[in-house]
């Protein structure tokens, strides 16, 4: 299974647009985001999407009861909070990653294969014990100057940052 990976998308339309495009292209069949929408609106522009999204809170996400009702617009899309444990064919564990003690906790406890997480805007997979670490960086551009997305192939274990 191919699994798209995003976050900190932070409003930026033309850059939320490449990355649907892309992880269409990719062929993903499921789509995390680990937060940062920041503005409800900016949640339309993932519709285009042909995958399942899940995503959770960030942060700078203001209106979260809005971001909810656009998330409950669609069909594929489920907002879980500011945690999500996803079971897709691995042990999946999705958090924004601004609460620093959460995600230690989360990467020491070996309960999961995959943890990913954004916030730090820096696009990176590691590996701590048996547990991959994927932070897809941002797709947004605006700290690091490069919109990134990841894409992890569930059977090889590999994730890929993309530059988009």
């Amino acid at each position: 299974m191919l699994i798209g990976i995003i976050a900190d998308t932070h409003d930026n339309l033309p850059n939320i647009d490449r990355a649907v495009k892309r992880l269409n292209e990719e062929g993903v069949e499921i789509v995390l985001h680990a937060g940062d929408y920041v503005a409800p609106f900016a949640v339309q522009r993932l519709k285009g999407l042909k995958a399942r999204l899940i995503g959770v809170f960030g942060n700078n996400d203001g209106d979260r009861e809005l971001l909810k009702k656009r998330f409950s617009e669609n069909e594929r899309f489920d907002l879980r909070g500011r945690f999500a444990q996803a079971d897709l064919e691995l042990r999946i564990a999705l958090v924004h990653g601004d609460e620093e003690e959460l995600l230690r906790a989360l990467m020491e406890s070996g309960a999961f294969d995959v943890i990913v997480h954004g916030h730090t805007h820096v696009a990176e997979t590691y590996r701590k014990g048996r547990t991959l670490i994927i932070n897809p960086g941002e797709v947004c551009g605006y700290l690091s100057g490069k919109a990134t997305i990841a894409v992890l192939d569930t059977a090889s274990m590999d994730a890929r940052i993309i530059e988009i």
